[in-house]
């Protein structure tokens, strides 16, 4: 299990994470070793440009969205530098990036998943 499959099985729980992703796939809106702030996500919400949290054909990445299909419940996520690493359901896409280097991502915080309810007494 890798650093990015176990940040997202704790957004998929629920939690917000801060994180240093590395590589080159995301320059310049993400450079390598910058702090990253991921948060649970409403993926009906989401639009192209966001920066998500998915798993993509038994990978996770840090990518963003390339194109939506709401009457499939899927997104395309690709990095940006013009690969596509494929459609995902909208349950594989875990989080949205809040902040990068400090800076918050424009329209972020609105697509933050509303924390689940807890069960009623029977």
């Amino acid at each position: 299990m890798g650093k990015l499959d176990v940040v997202a099985a704790r957004v998929a729980g629920g939690a917000t994470v801060s994180f240093r992703p590395t590589g080159s796939s995301m320059v310049p809106l993400i450079k390598s070793g910058d702090l990253v702030t991921v948060a649970p996500v409403d993926p009906a919400a989401l639009e192209v440009g966001d920066i998500v949290l998915a798993r993509v054909a038994g990978a996770v990445y840090l990518h963003r969205v390339s194109a939506l299909d709401p009457a499939r419940g899927r997104v395309q996520i690709s990095n940006n530098r013009g690969g596509i690493n494929g459609w995902t359901s909208y349950a594989r896409v875990f989080g949205i990036c809040l902040t990068v280097a400090g800076v918050p991502r424009p329209g972020a915080a609105a697509k933050v998943a509303a924390p689940a309810e807890p069960d009623a007494p029977a």
